[in-house]
Formats: C-alpha cells, sequence, structure tokens
C-alpha cells in the first residue's frame, strides 16, 4: 500500500524494468528479503509485546479512550506513515531509507497490539496464526500473478485511493455514530488490500528505479500488513457466527 502522494520515483537510477537483467534481478531479490526482514522483524515484536504484561497497557492506553480516541491514534498512525514512506525514498541517505522502514515497522507493530491481544485472548484458538497463514498464501497468489502475467497494475493507482479515502470516511463515521462496521466492510477491505498489493507488486516491477529497493518494501509490507489486520477481524467474526 503506497502512501507516496509524489512522484517516488525521482532523483534515481534507471527504471528496474528498463536495468539489465542482472540488475533487475538484483533489486527483486533485495526488495523481498527486506520484506522478509520486515515481516520477521514485525512478528518477532509483536511476539516480544503479547507475551509481556506491556500488551495489556498498551491495549488499555491506545483503545482505553474510546472510538475519539482511537481514531486520535489512527490520525497519529496515518502521520507516522506518510514520515516514513517519505524517509524510505530518500535519495540521498541509505540511513534514512532503513530509519523509515524501521519506524513504520514499529509503528504497526504498536496499533497491531489491541488487535493481536483481543484475538488471543478472546478469538478462536489459533486464530492469528490462520490468519498469518492465508494471508501468506493470497500474497503469494497474488505476486505470482504478476510475475507470470508481467502485468502493469499502475492503472489501479486513483481506483485504489478513492476507495482508500472512502474506506477512511466509513470507519470515520462508525467511530462518531458507534454503528459496527460489519462483515461486509471487512470483504470490502480484504478486496482492497488484495488491490494494492497486485498494485504495488507491479511497480516493483516496471516503476520503481534502481536502488529504491527499500522504498519498494515498505509499500509491500504496508499492504501486507492491511491485508493481515481484516484477515485476522474476519476469521473473528465468522467464528463468533458460530
Amino acid at each position: 500500500m503506497s502512501y507516496a502522494s509524489d512522484n517516488p520515483y525521482r532523483n534515481w537510477g534507471m527504471v528496474a524494468a528498463q536495468a539489465e537483467t542482472s540488475e533487475r534481478a538484483s533489486f527483486i531479490r533485495q526488495t523481498y528479503l527486506h520484506l522478509l526482514a520486515a515481516v520477521a522483524a514485525f512478528a518477532g515484536l509483536e511476539a516480544a509485546l503479547l507475551n509481556s504484561p506491556v500488551a495489556e497497557r498498551l491495549t488499555g492506553t491506545l483503545v482505553g479512550h474510546g472510538q475519539v480516541g482511537w481514531l486520535v491514534v489512527l490520525g497519529a498512525f496515518v502521520f507516522v506513515s506518510w514520515l516514513a514512506n517519505k524517509w524510505a525514498n530518500s535519495a540521498t541517505s541509505v540511513g534514512m531509507q532503513y530509519a523509515g522502514l524501521g519506524l513504520y515497522v514499529v509503528a504497526e507493530a504498536v496499533i497491531f497490539v489491541p488487535l493481536l491481544y483481543f484475538a488471543s485472548q478472546a478469538g478462536p484458538p489459533h486464530v492469528i496464526a490462520n490468519a498469518a497463514i492465508l494471508t501468506a498464501v493470497v500474497f503469494c497468489g497474488l505476486t505470482a500473478i504478476v510475475f507470470a502475467t508481467g502485468a502493469d497494475f499502475s492503472w489501479m493507482r486513483t481506483g485504489l485511493m478513492v476507495a482508500g479515502l472512502a474506506a477512511l470516511g466509513v470507519i470515520l463515521c462508525s467511530a462518531l455514530f458507534g454503528f459496527n462496521l460489519g462483515i461486509v466492510f471487512v470483504a470490502a477491505m480484504l478486496v482492497l488490500a488484495s488491490g494494492y498489493i497486485l498494485y504495488d507488486t507491479s511497480n516493483v516491477l516496471h516503476h520503481y528505479r534502481i536502488g529504491q529497493h527499500v522504498a519498494a518494501a515498505l509499500a509491500l509490507f504496508a499492504s501486507v500488513a492491511l491485508m493481515f489486520w481484516y484477515m485476522v477481524q474476519l476469521l473473528m467474526s465468522l467464528s463468533s457466527r458460530d
């Protein structure tokens, strides 16, 4: 899920799609190795938080002020996401790029704590692990589609932005007026996350430039995290209906 509002590909070298085969392969390999590292760091942080008293206290802090308080938290997360993306797209500092990716991973780990804490305490057995497996399967399937077809999904950018803004509007209304978003909204967000994965993966093939593997990994990680968030909610919703 790309947060860049400006052109994130300026001030870099050749587009990966136009580079030599060896350079392109190296760029793709580095992108997915960084994505794997980000996922591993996220999982490690979540495991450490959920297996400590910090999880309960952090959950109380983040959601203890009701829906409006949670909206403030989400607003802060959006700002941190924008800042992390800006750093990750730095064309002059490799250290800044890694700082952006690290900041985003930490921010995701923190904001996920309430959801995963509730899932581990009140959800069905192994709900977190099952959601992670399903997210990985869907991500790999969508990635395989893009790599097998070589399709360029950059045309989806405007639609994804509009859909994302609409989703934020619905979430805002839910918080202000107190209605439940329901399983239909969760399913729609999973479709949106799938769209972002297709879009970000095709950007890796067609639009990111050599040297932008950290920014590309951040965009992919954001889309994976979005899917995982709603995959957990989907499994919990389905379990509550049994």
